[in-house]
């Protein structure tokens, strides 16, 4: 069986994940010990030492969009990319955005309010920032959206699973789209669908499985968070460079490993 490494909160796995139910594709997830920083074997399969990585027959995939066309070349059905090539441009563009500028502000979010790396007026700050940068992407997906169900056009497909654990993520900060809007109607009409609902509830149960108070991993070394090159814009250009130069002083931030 495939093997998913994994974690339930990651926005990047969670696109692959929709993508696995809606194609019915068998899959055993597990979470890989990479995230403390320290030298793993999790390495060999994905030299970033992040997830998602995708286990096929002895192959390791990793980069949660290569590992969404590698489902497409090997189970192309039910078809994730439209029929055009202007309209699988338009997604993947969409994709791409999403998963460089939306991400950072989302996890821009969560090192603020979750681990806590910055309090008072600094955290108040960033938050304003990181919440009026939301409502501009809400803007930009409502005119990708248009006057279409999904933003692959007549069907749910790459475009839809690339946006929504984004905006859900936007939700989850209490920052989601306006009551009413075309958004809020797209959400509502794909979190209907069994591959989100499956996505979201193991997301739920890993969350309430949690022990320790994210800043006590911090401070023990547990958990490292991972500065890649759009995180770290955010922060610098969102007033958190403070934040970056206490986290490299303490140990408790990391970037992509050096390869060799």
């Amino acid at each position: 069986m495939i093997k998913l490494y994994e974690h339930p909160f990651s926005p990047y796995v969670q696109k692959v994940k929709i993508a696995m139910y809606e194609k019915n594709i068998p899959f055993a997830a597990e979470i890989p010990n990479a995230f403390s920083g320290a030298p793993t074997d999790y390495g060999k399969d994905n030299p970033r030492l992040e997830v998602p990585t995708l286990i096929d027959e002895g192959l390791a995939i990793f980069d949660s969009t290569i590992i969404l066309e590698y489902l497409e070349d090997k189970w192309p059905q039910p078809p994730m990319l439209p029929a055009s090539p202007r309209d699988r441009a338009r997604v993947r563009m969409i994709e791409d955005i999403c998963d460089t500028y939306y991400e950072a502000i989302n996890w821009g979010l969560m090192e603020v309010q979750a681990w806590r790396r910055v309090t008072g007026a600094g955290a108040a700050g960033m938050t304003q920032r990181a919440q009026a940068q939301t409502s501009g992407m809400y803007q930009r997906l409502e005119r990708e959206l248009g006057s279409a169900s999904y933003f692959n056009g007549a069907d749910f497909g790459w475009g839809d699973l690339s946006v929504f654990p984004f905006v859900n993520g936007s939700v989850v900060w209490g920052f989601g789209p306006k009551p009413g809007s075309k958004l809020t109607a797209w959400l509502e009409r794909v979190g209907a669908r069994d591959s989100i609902k499956k996505t979201l509830a193991a997301s739920a149960a890993f969350q309430g499985d949690m022990g320790a108070s994210l800043p006590q991993m911090l401070a023990s070394g547990q958990f490292k968070r991972q500065y890649r090159d759009h995180r770290l814009e955010w922060m610098i250009r969102s007033g958190g460079i403070d934040v970056v130069i206490e986290g490299m002083r303490k140990g408790t931030i990391r970037f992509s490993e050096e390869i060799s």
